[in-house]
């Protein structure tokens, strides 16, 4: 059965791309999605999303900016229409709870902080601001300068993109929990727990920072091995232990000749990663750390 999907008309943004794409992914395509701001066609859709001034998941209203709003996470991140969708359908729509977990903290969770206006980060001294999501879905709508008749369009390629957002995180998401299975059975197997050594590039930062011991990290990568530094925070560049200060930036013959290391490729000059080519290469140099 075709079901009726209305959002509001007008500019678009990433809340209403991504709560359509959402329910479209549930609905597995069979609906129509209208852009209105009339009451009697949002009364008369199967669902409506970010208009109408309603949330009563009990008959697929999903709004967000009534009075009162629509409540929040115990992280205090108020919930937008996106949110809403995905706290009633994410679990279905990834397969999962874990997953569907996963996906509201890494993108509808920052996604509905922006569209309620709740700052996620505080200004720096470089006065230059993160290019974000929300940014790329407002650079689809037409400008000041462009034929306004081309919203609607321009609203579902933006929804077609918020879609494929959503299965690759989706995928990403999968990939990743299975990831962290593996290297949390390499980190009980190593007999030194400061070093994790993996025979796959596997997603490890998150599932290493949550245990105490690694330092590093040995796994392949693009044809070569690397060595890694673990981090309390993987999205902040402090590790727990730096890579030797007289490696820093050095390549080829000059990391080799200081390490020992015959097949040594590079130290990235703040001292987070060094390469060889090969895993006898890369774990000696991860003991040569361990042991500075």
């Amino acid at each position: 059965m075709q079901r009726t999907i209305v959002t509001h008309d007008g500019k678009f943004h990433a809340d209403d791309c991504f709560a359509v794409a959402a329910l479209l992914l549930f609905l597995k395509g069979g609906a129509t999605v209208a852009r209105t701001r009339e009451r009697e066609r949002i009364a008369a859709a199967d669902f409506a999303l970010d208009v109408g001034g309603e949330y009563e998941p009990a008959r697929n209203r999903f709004d967000h900016h009534q009075k009162k709003g629509a409540g929040g996470r115990a992280n205090k991140i108020p919930y937008a229409a996106f949110g809403l969708v995905w706290k009633h359908f994410g679990e279905q729509i990834a397969g999962g709870k874990a997953v569907s977990e996963m996906i509201d903290k890494k993108l509808v969770q920052p996604l509905d902080a922006h569209d309620n206006g709740a700052e996620l980060f505080s200004e720096t001294h470089f006065s230059v601001y993160p290019y974000e999501l929300s940014d790329a879905i407002r650079a689809l709508n037409p400008s000041w300068r462009e034929s306004q008749e081309e919203m609607d369009t321009r609203f579902l390629d933006a929804v077609s993109f918020a879609q494929k957002i959503i299965a690759r995180e989706i995928e990403m998401a999968q990939a990743e929990a299975e990831g962290a299975r593996k290297v949390t059975e390499a980190y009980r197997a190593a007999q030194d727990k400061r070093l994790i050594l993996l025979n796959e590039d596997l997603p490890s930062k998150d599932a290493l920072a949550r245990v105490p011991e690694p330092l590093y990290c040995v796994h392949p990568q693009d044809a070569q091995w690397f060595v890694e530094c673990v981090r309390d925070n993987p999205h902040l560049f402090v590790n727990r232990k730096d890579l030797p200060e007289s490696w820093a930036g050095l390549c080829d013959e000059e990391l080799a000749k200081r390490t020992g290391v015959p097949d040594a490729v590079f130290c990235h000059r703040n001292r987070f990663m060094a390469v060889a080519k090969s895993r006898e290469g890369a774990t000696v140099l991860a003991h040569l750390a361990l042991e500075s």
